[in-house]
């Protein structure tokens, strides 16, 4: 854990990949008013290492073990409403970032665009604006005037966040019992959930679910972590 100045801002990294936190950490540290203060790898130890160092900015990974950044971005909120978070992810902007906006997060921008706009990011967030690409900016300022894009409309944007992390844990091969008990609720909720995903989807059969779920996660994994 680094040791921190009293002028220096301080970032709270969390990702569950230690390449990925040891890049964003080499990053921050170019920066002389920009120190990391801690990395955690999962939601219990971001919530503890929250309050015991208390961050000026956290950098939340959407994929975590057990609760995923959606869910903990709305913990961190609940704790601390004055704390600003950039989500940092693999994951496709134009699915997550308005869930991410949703939840309490002030930013998202994904892995691949490298250090410089990352730091672009993180300064933008650190000074009170949300941040995220021009084309999502343009699709959420249509959806707060009440306009619902006509091209590039993904079917999984009618997925709740609790369906879209169901919906990925399936397509990863977690069955219903497991994914119950990562998420802690019944197996008997987590199969209405897969009701309602393939009714929205338009799948006929949970095979049909299974296939089209797995898909999509192959689709998601980066050409370069």
């Amino acid at each position: 854990m680094a040791k921190t100045k009293a002028n220096e801002t301080k970032i709270l990294i969390i990702d569950d990949h230690p390449m990925m936190r040891e890049g964003l950490a080499q990053v921050i540290a170019r920066e002389p008013d920009l120190t990391v203060c801690g990395e955690a790898e999962d939601a219990r130890a971001a919530m503890e290492a929250v309050a015991k160092l208390k961050p000026d900015l956290a950098l939340v990974d959407i994929t975590l073990p057990g609760k995923n950044g959606l869910e903990l971005i709305k913990d961190l909120q609940a704790v601390r409403p004055d704390l600003p978070i950039l989500v940092i992810s693999m994951h496709d902007e134009s699915l997550y970032a308005e869930r991410v906006l949703r939840s309490g997060g002030r930013g998202y921008i994904m892995k691949q665009e490298g250090g410089k706009k990352i730091m672009r990011a993180i300064r933008t967030v650190l000074g009170g604006q949300i941040y995220v690409s021009e084309a999502i900016s343009s699709k959420i300022l249509d959806l707060f005037s009440g306009r619902r894009p006509q091209n590039g409309h993904s079917p999984l944007e009618r997925l709740t966040d609790r369906e879209l992390e169901v919906y990925r844990l399936t397509g990863q091969g977690i069955g219903t019992r497991e994914i119950g008990e990562r998420l802690h609720i019944s197996g008997k909720t987590v199969e209405v959930h897969k009701a309602n995903i393939k009714e929205k989807l338009g799948l006929r059969s949970s095979p049909e679910l299974i296939s089209h779920a797995a898909r999509w996660c192959a689709s998601q994994e980066p050409g370069v972590t």
